[in-house]
């Protein structure tokens, strides 16, 4: 970027629009993917409607890639809902034309309601089924849809692609490349982060299709541009999982600085549009200026404690060599199921009957002892971990005298009825099962053996 200057300690009118638009991404998101977006400065947002894919008919270099005609209008958001946006980071470098396959993607989630937020980080390599096209890598998906002009472009079946294998709604999107993020850097001061180990690349690319070697010592550093561009690109380390986690440590040194500048600004709508439209040829979106202004302040509104990150890693992913001989990830369904409903679909809030029962289970403070009375491999274990999170009081868990119970009993020893009420309604204990214990004694006050009968609640 040339003539990138600043007066004193106040940032020009556009790159107060990138900090706030970057809120969004950064305050609210938290964890993996906002150095993308400072790698984009002069790429924010479009204009009021989002800009249209790129055709996707060959061209060649020197050309101007023209844009299809065709606009996807995004429904509205009442500012209520949570929103659900996929970040797209596009693998496009100097001289080349696309149609381009991304090479980042982030879905990040934000609750206006809770004042939470979250990112979910997907492999560029994760093996997936892309609607109409088969399995394939999902980093093609935008390439797909690029270049055979899919309704919206590449940008729509990305969004398709994400909300099928993950099961979650897609809201927005913004898409980007990765020109410019030295200069933001720069722009800010430079950032700070602490090097775990000493890093040396000797194949870091030289940017003319050749390699240097590059070299960043442990310890706490302070970076310009240059440096964190080579600490974020650099392959060191192996797999592409330690080079999203050094990305991780850049956005949460950027968004330190970003804070510590204190520079959010009150842009009203229409000085927001303007500013959009001066750098509309530069990143597609289809957020709204007013969505974009009200998402900064919320974000803004979201302590620390309550942003979640996670990445879809090694430990949800099997490496794989497919049949066309690329070499791919797997995806374990069951565990990245996990980490989806953690991020989008948390527990409500509990309503006044909840408080009540668990005000109630407190008050007769129960112990229970949980034991499996099947061969169901773990089920009192998570038998135990299941009714704690419902506010019981479980003290031990183990095997029965036997395992051949065709239907669970519940022992009481203390005579606590409301506690007895509860488990014997949630094991579906029949009267008749429900057994008093001659011996007042006990130092337990209730023992579950489960039975066949029983199935553990899938939450």
């Amino acid at each position: 970027m040339k003539g990138l200057k600043t007066r004193g300690h106040r940032p020009f009118p556009w790159l107060q629009v990138i900090l706030s638009f970057l809120y969004v991404a950064f305050l609210a998101g938290g964890i993996y993917f906002g150095y993308l977006f400072y790698a984009t400065v002069r790429e924010v947002v479009t204009q009021t409607q989002p800009t249209p894919p790129p055709k996707p008919s060959a061209v060649s270099e020197g050309e101007e890639m023209e844009w299809s005609e065709e606009v996807v209008v995004p429904p509205k958001w009442e500012k209520k809902e949570r929103m659900n946006i996929l970040l797209l980071g596009l693998d496009q470098r100097e001289g080349e034309y696309g149609p381009w396959r991304t090479d980042t993607m982030i879905v990040v989630t934000i609750d206006p309601e809770t004042k939470t937020a979250g990112m979910l980080s997907i492999p560029r390599d994760l093996w997936v089924p892309i609607p109409g096209y088969g399995e394939n890598r999902i980093n093609t998906a935008n390439f797909f849809g690029d270049r055979d002009k899919y309704p919206g472009g590449g940008a729509a079946l990305a969004k398709e692609t994400v909300q099928y294998n993950l099961g979650v709604p897609i809201h927005r999107y913004v898409r980007a490349n990765f020109r410019g993020f030295k200069e933001m850097i720069d722009a800010i001061g430079g950032i700070t982060v602490d090097v775990e180990e000493p890093i040396r690349d000797d194949r870091y690319p030289d940017g003319d299709y050749g390699y240097k070697t590059i070299f960043i010592p442990a310890g706490r550093q302070h970076m310009d541009g240059e440096t964190a561009l080579q600490y974020v690109r650099t392959r060191y380390g192996g797999s592409d999982f330690a080079r999203i986690r050094r990305q991780q440590k850049v956005l949460l040194a950027i968004r330190d600085k970003v804070l510590s500048l204190d520079i959010l600004p009150t842009l009203s709508p229409n000085k927001l549009i303007s500013l959009m439209k001066a750098m509309r040829d530069v990143v597609q979106t289809d957020l709204q200026p007013s969505e974009i202004l009200t998402l900064a302040q919320i974000a803004v509104q979201i302590d620390q404690e309550d942003i979640k990150g996670r990445v879809i890693d090694e430990t949800m992913t099997t490496p794989a060599i497919v049949a066309n001989g690329a070499d791919v990830l797997l995806p374990d369904r069951e565990k990245i199921k996990e980490v989806v409903d953690e991020l989008f679909f948390p527990p409500s809030q509990p309503d006044e009957e909840q408080l009540e029962r668990v005000k109630r289970l407190a008050e007769e403070a129960a112990k229970i002892v949980v034991q499996n009375g099947t061969t169901r491999s773990k089920l009192a274990q998570e038998t135990a971990a299941f009714l704690r999170r419902q506010g019981f009081q479980v003290v031990s868990y183990g095997d029965a005298d036997r395992l051949d119970y065709p239907k669970t009993i519940i022992i009481d020893y203390s005579g606590k009825s409301y506690t007895i009420g509860l488990l014997a309604e949630l094991f579906h204990v029949e009267a008749e099962n429900v057994r008093r214990s001659p011996n007042s004694r006990s130092e337990i006050d209730i023992r579950i053996i489960i039975g066949e009968n029983f199935d553990l609640p899938a939450r």
